[in-house]
C-alpha cells in the first residue's frame, strides 16, 4: 500500500534548541559557550542517550535535564550549573526551548505538502503546538499529538494509534520521521508504520532502519 501520510516527530526533526539561549544562559553564569560549538555537539549528545536503558528508566522531562547536561560538555562542563538549567527550564515549561527552525525544514515541507498528509507526534510538555506555530510551521500539519496532553510517551505504539485513529489512516499507509531510534523508530514500528530516522552524522550505521541525513531525502 503506497505512503499517503506522513508523521513527524518534533524535536530535534523540525525544531532545534535555541543554542544561542542556552549560551547567553551560561554567559550569565560566567561560562563561554559557542553557540555553534554546542550545534555540533547536539547530534552526539542525543546519541549517546537514545539507548533502551536510558528510555526505560526516565521520562521526557528528565531526559531533558539529562540533555542539557550532557550538552554543557561542549562548553567544558561536567554537568549544566543548577542556577543555568532552573532558567532554560521556566522557558521550557512555558515557551519550549526548541525553537529554532533550519531552513531546509520548511523547504522540504513546502515540497511533502500536497503529495502527502502531514502531522506531528512528540514526547513534549504541552507546548509543543503553541511553539509550532510561534515558528510558522503550524499550518503544515492536520494534527499534532503532544504527549503530555495524551499521558502517553513514545515509544509506546498507543501514541502513534491515535494519531492515525484521528487521522483516520491505516498504519500501513503512514510513515514516521524522527531523530532517536529506540523512541521514535522503535515505537513507530511497534504500531505498523514504516520509520525513517533522521542521522545527519551517520552515528546509527547498524541499526536496521531507513536513515536520511536530511528532510530533503524524504523527497526521493
Amino acid at each position: 500500500m503506497p505512503i499517503t501520510t506522513i508523521l513527524f516527530d518534533a524535536g530535534g526533526t523540525l525544531v532545534f534548541p535555541s543554542f544561542g539561549r542556552i549560551a547567553r544562559e551560561l554567559a550569565e553564569h560566567g561560562v563561554a559557550a559557542d553557540p555553534a560549538a554546542l550545534a555540533r555537539a547536539d547530534a552526539r549528545v542525543r546519541f549517546e542517550i537514545d539507548r533502551p536503558d536510558v528510555i526505560a528508566a526516565t521520562t521526557d522531562g528528565s531526559r531533558f535535564r539529562r540533555y542539557l547536561d550532557a550538552l554543557a560538555g561542549a562548553a567544558g562542563l561536567e554537568r549544566l550549573p543548577d542556577p543555568v538549567f532552573e532558567r532554560l527550564d521556566a522557558y521550557h515549561r512555558i515557551h519550549n526551548l526548541w525553537e529554532d527552525v533550519p531552513p531546509e525544514v520548511p523547504a522540504a515541507l513546502d515540497r511533502l505538502r500536497g503529495r502527502f498528509r502531514m502531522g506531528v507526534v512528540s514526547n513534549a510538555n504541552g507546548t509543543v503546538r503553541a511553539k509550532l506555530a510561534r515558528v510558522g510551521l503550524a499550518g503544515y500539519f492536520e494534527l499534532v499529538v503532544d504527549s503530555h496532553e495524551e499521558g502517553i510517551e513514545k515509544p509506546d505504539p498507543r501514541i502513534f494509534g491515535l494519531a492515525l485513529g484521528r487521522l483516520g489512516v491505516g498504519a500501513a499507509e503512514a510513515a514516521y520521521v524522527g531523530d532517536l531510534y529506540h523512541v521514535d523508530v522503535v515505537g513507530a514500528v511497534a504500531a505498523g508504520l514504516s520509520a525513517f530516522l533522521l542521522d545527519p552524522l551517520d552515528l546509527y550505521r547498524s541499526a536496521p532502519v531507513s536513515r536520511i541525513r536530511s528532510l530533503a531525502e524524504l523527497l526521493r
